[in-house]
C-alpha cells in the first residue's frame, strides 16, 4: 500500500496524514471545506517544524514529507486510486455511514476502508458497503504524530488478511497496533470515558473542585494529565458522543453521561476547541486557567 486517502482535515485527520507522509506514503487529504484543508496543511507543516527543532526529523525529510501531501474537496475522485482510505470525520454515525457508502462505490476493489472512529461500531459502518471484509477500525490517539497506540478494531466480517495488512501498516508508521473486537467504546474509550464521566460527577456532586480532582489523579495515580483537563483536550462534545454510544450500545446506566457534561455541551463550552470547558485556554498565550464557572 502506497496511496493513502484521509477523509477529514481536522485534528485527527491532519495528524494521520502527517504520519503517513512522514513515513513515505503518498497522501491525499480530503475535506468538503477548502479552508479546512489549508489549515490542516499549515498545522502539519508547523508540527514538522517542531520535529526538526527536536532533531526528530531532518529539514530534508520534512521537505520530502510535505511534498507527498496533496489535497482535494472531491471525495469520489480522491478515493479512486487509493490502496487505503482512513475516514476521520466527525463522530456521527449517519455521517460515517454516508461517507463509507460513497467510498465503497468509488474505491478500487482491493482498497481497504478504515475508520478512525473512537466508539462507533465497525460492523455497523461496514454494513454501508459491499466489502465488509475490507472494513476495519484504525483508531489513532491524539496527538497522532506523538502517540504510539493504534487500536485495530475488527468488525464482525473483517478478514484476517485485512487485519494483518493494517497491523503491518501501523508498524511501518512506528506505531504499536493492538487488536481489539468490535464492542461500544472498544478498549481505550470503554475504560477512559467512564473515568472522565466519574470525574465530572465528582465535580457535579461537590466532592471536590476541578483543580483538586485533577491533582489527585496526577499525583496519586501518576496520570500525565488530570481527567477534566483531558476531557477539555479531547473535546467535551466528543466525550458526550462516545458516552452516548456506549450507553445506547450496552443499555447500562453506568455509561449515562453526567448532566453537567450535557449542559456544558449544550452551552457550547466544549473545552480547548472553544477556549472554555473546565478550564479556559488563551488563544494568544496558551495559558490554562480554571474556568470562571468553577472558581
Amino acid at each position: 500500500m502506497k496511496n493513502i486517502t484521509v477523509i477529514g482535515a481536522g485534528t485527527m485527520g491532519n495528524g494521520i496524514a502527517h504520519v503517513f507522509a512522514q513515513y513515505g506514503f503518498n497522501v491525499l487529504l480530503v475535506d468538503v471545506v477548502q479552508s479546512s484543508l489549508e489549515k490542516g496543511l499549515q498545522t502539519i507543516a508547523k508540527n514538522m517544524e517542531r520535529q526538526v527543532a527536536k532533531s526528530a526529523l531532518t529539514e530534508e525529510e520534512k521537505t520530502l514529507a510535505l511534498g507527498r501531501l496533496k489535497t482535494s474537496t472531491d471525495l469520489t475522485t480522491a478515493v479512486s486510486s487509493a490502496d487505503l482510505v482512513i475516514e476521520a470525520a466527525t463522530e456521527n454515525s449517519q455521517l460515517k455511514l454516508d461517507i463509507f457508502s460513497k467510498m465503497d462505490a468509488a474505491a478500487p476493489a482491493h482498497c481497504i476502508l478504515a475508520s478512525n472512529t473512537s466508539s462507533i461500531s465497525i460492523t455497523k459502518i461496514a454494513s454501508a458497503t459491499k466489502r465488509p471484509d475490507k472494513v476495519i477500525g484504525m483508531h489513532f490517539m491524539n496527538p497522532v504524530p506523538v502517540m504510539k497506540l493504534v487500536e485495530v478494531i475488527r468488525g464482525y466480517s473483517t478478514s484476517d488478511e485485512t487485519t494483518r495488512a493494517v497491523i503491518d501498516l501501523s508498524i511501518a508508521l512506528k506505531k504499536v497496533p493492538v487488536e481489539v473486537n468490535d464492542y461500544p467504546g472498544f478498549v481505550a474509550n470503554r475504560i477512559l470515558m467512564p473515568m472522565i464521566n466519574e470525574a465530572i460527577y465528582t465535580l457535579y456532586e461537590g466532592v471536590a473542585g476541578v483543580e483538586e480532582i485533577d491533582a489527585v489523579m496526577k499525583l496519586g495515580m501518576g496520570h500525565p494529565m488530570g481527567p477534566l483537563r483531558l476531557a477539555d483536550f479531547i473535546g467535551l462534545d466528543v466525550c458526550l458522543a462516545i458516552l452516548r454510544v456506549m450507553y445506547e450500545g450496552f443499555g447500562n446506566s453506568k455509561y449515562a453521561p453526567c448532566p453537567l457534561l450535557i449542559n456544558m455541551v449544550a452551552a457550547g463550552k466544549l473545552g480547548d476547541k472553544t477556549g472554555e470547558g473546565f478550564y479556559t485556554v488563551s488563544r494568544e498565550t496558551k495559558e490554562v486557567r480554571i474556568s470562571p464557572a468553577f472558581v
